[in-house]
Parts: C-alpha cells; sequence; structure tokens
C-alpha cells in the first residue's frame, strides 16, 4: 500500500472512529476528500472489469486508476432509470456522498461524476473491507465485546441516513466492515424517492416493515445539524444531482426524524437518545 492511500485509510478511519467514539473529526482528515475527488476526476484508466451477478445488479465496474505514483481502484455506474419500479440513478450516488459529509456522517467514500466510455457515470473510491456485514451474519463471526456498544451507535446512524436520503435498498452486502469494526456504507443508486411511502414515514421506525429498527442513539451535533438543515444547504451541497422535489423530500423525511428522536427523547430521556461528542 502506497503512502498516500495509507495516509486516506488512516484518515478515514480516525473519521469513523470519532463519529463512534464522539470525537470531533480532525480538520487533516477531512482535507483528503478534495484529494481524492480530485484523483477521481484526473487519474488515467489503466484497468477495467465489469462487475456482475446478483450483488452487481447494477453491472457496474471497477476501474483501476494510476497518477503520480498512486495507484487505486474506484466503482464506476451509469445506470439512469428513474421510472422502473425500482428507480436507479448514478448521480444519487454522489448526492448520497455530499449529503453524507454535508450532516458530518462520514460514512460514504469519495464519489465524483466520471465519463467512461463516453458516458456520464459516478465514480466512487474502492474501500477495502475486512468483509461485509451478510459474511458475518452467514458465518457468525463474533465481534468483540467491546465493540458492540460502537457498533450499534454506527448502527443508528446508518439508520438515520437512509432514512433521510429514503434508501430503501440497503442490503447486509452495502454495508462493509474494516478489519478494526469500523462500517463503510456503499451503494446509494436507489435513494432519494419522492412518493408519499417515503415522505410520510420513515422506513427505520417503530413498527416499520421491518418491525422495530430505531434509531436509538444520535450524537448531539447530528441531530442539531439536521435541525438546521435547509433546502439552501442541500441545493448548495448537491447541485445538479437532486431536482426540486428530491430535496424537498429529503426535508420532508428530516422533519420525520426529527419527530422521531423527539418521540425516544419523551420517552426515555434525552440524556438516554442524545450523546455529546466527548462520550
Amino acid at each position: 500500500m502506497n503512502k498516500s492511500l495509507r495516509t486516506f485509510v488512516l484518515g478515514m478511519g480516525l473519521l469513523a472512529l470519532f463519529v463512534l467514539a464522539g470525537a470531533q473529526y480532525l480538520p487533516e482528515d477531512l482535507a483528503q476528500d478534495a484529494k481524492w475527488e480530485e484523483f477521481l476526476k484526473t487519474a488515467p484508466i489503466v484497468g477495467q472489469v465489469q462487475m456482475g451477478g446478483p450483488e452487481s445488479v447494477t453491472n457496474p465496474w471497477r476501474l483501476t486508476l494510476e497518477k503520480d505514483g498512486i495507484k487505486h481502484d474506484g466503482l464506476w455506474k451509469d445506470i439512469e432509470d428513474r421510472v422502473a419500479r425500482y428507480p436507479d440513478s448514478w448521480k444519487w450516488e454522489i448526492a448520497a456522498y455530499k449529503v453524507d459529509r454535508l450532516i458530518g456522517l462520514n460514512m460514504v467514500a469519495p464519489t465524483v461524476e466520471r465519463r467512461f466510455n463516453e458516458k456520464r457515470g459516478s465514480l466512487q473510491l474502492w474501500i477495502e473491507s475486512e468483509m461485509n456485514l451478510k459474511k458475518k451474519t452467514d458465518d457468525n463471526i463474533k465481534m468483540p465485546s467491546y465493540k458492540v456498544f460502537y457498533w450499534n451507535r454506527a448502527t443508528y446512524l446508518e439508520r438515520a441516513f437512509d432514512n433521510l436520503i429514503a434508501n430503501d435498498d440497503r442490503q447486509m452486502t452495502n454495508i462493509r466492515i474494516t478489519k478494526d469494526w469500523r462500517m463503510y456504507l456503499i451503494d446509494h443508486s436507489r435513494s432519494f424517492r419522492t412518493s408519499s411511502k417515503f415522505t410520510k414515514d420513515l422506513i427505520y421506525r417503530k413498527g416499520g416493515k421491518e418491525g422495530d429498527k430505531l434509531m436509538s442513539e444520535l450524537p448531539r451535533p447530528f441531530v442539531e445539524k439536521l435541525r438546521s438543515l435547509t433546502d439552501a444547504d442541500i441545493r448548495a451541497a448537491v447541485g445538479e444531482y437532486l431536482t426540486d422535489e428530491e430535496i424537498t423530500s429529503v426535508l420532508k423525511r428530516r422533519d420525520l426524524i426529527l419527530k422521531e428522536v423527539d418521540r425516544l427523547i419523551k420517552l426515555n430521556g434525552e440524556d438516554k437518545v442524545l450523546y455529546n461528542l466527548d462520550k
């Protein structure tokens, strides 16, 4: 692994750890985003393979890029079908990354627009992981007991994020787990729904389709960011990658999330639902 890649992985690891443990993100780690975005946009493509199978229904490409001594892979998608039974769009991959950074989640790898085969598409930095959640479950791989507390907090954040972007396609295969039990999220091309099904109810809630899957604990700064989120904030972050209706729907779901957080606070007490970044 080259020095630049080690720096990125370390930075991403610290960011995820700070989210889980509740510390502030380091500016020098967040600063890596711009470097990797530029790499994804400009590095020459030196290898390519199209992926398929049941876990790659959008038939993305794994591209190998190399520039200035750095060699790394990225996942490229160009699917654009917003009227099918399960709408897919490469633009939602980019929007998910932009929203992730906007709300301070930092679980989605840098994702940019990149032309390939004379088509527009999304290109996401490939993050190597130890396993995905499906493998952990199928193989009954035990998590160290001291990691469970932080993993649960990461899970609540993942649910909040999927609620916000209306991602109803969170498969166990796209929850990636690092060797030290950090969580990364991939595959967001089926997000940002606008129908009443996704603006009147949350995906993860009490009595949801998968039972009671709650956002039981959330960082206080994260919730405060949601409370202050505006149309202009989202529009400035996502640019052309979301329509007016999609942005409005995000804000409607934000209101539902805050309503659910307030319900949990009333039920369990604020100190049991919101935690500060020093805890």
